[in-house]
């Protein structure tokens, strides 16, 4: 995988239907490591929720295997600390919503494709970016 910066907004939407913002570039994020949470033109990607780590949520991510503190170069992982926006798996989130553990999130920057996984209104509960 490439892990060059590549900040070209995807053509994809988000859960309000409107054109999907960037979520982080710094750090980097999103499957495709372009600061979106893109799901890709076949819709393989599922790092869909653009969440605001707190660390509540991190320590509960630790605790049920998926240790996102921990930088890791190889995979261009920096290691995320509480206030880093990033794009998370679906599934993540809804696991750490079901315990509930789960982060912020900007629906501006969530991909819409998430709602096949997550109630849009599970998500507005949770949502930085409403008015």
């Amino acid at each position: 995988m490439n892990f060059s910066p590549h900040f070209e907004a995807p053509a994809e939407r988000n859960v309000l239907g409107e054109a999907l913002q960037p979520c982080s570039h710094d750090p980097l994020t999103g499957f495709f490591r372009t600061g979106y949470c893109a799901a890709g033109p076949d819709s393989a990607a599922v790092h869909l929720v653009c969440i605001e780590a707190s660390d509540d949520f991190l320590a509960y991510s630790a605790r049920v295997g998926n240790d996102l503190s921990t930088p890791r170069p190889e995979f261009a992982f920096p290691g995320l600390v509480a206030g880093n926006r990033w794009c998370l798996v679906a599934a993540r989130w809804l696991q750490a919503h079901m315990a509930g553990h789960a982060p912020r999130v900007y629906l501006r920057a969530t991909n819409e494709k998430v709602l096949g996984f997550i109630p849009g209104k599970t998500l507005k509960a949770y949502a930085l970016d409403l008015n």
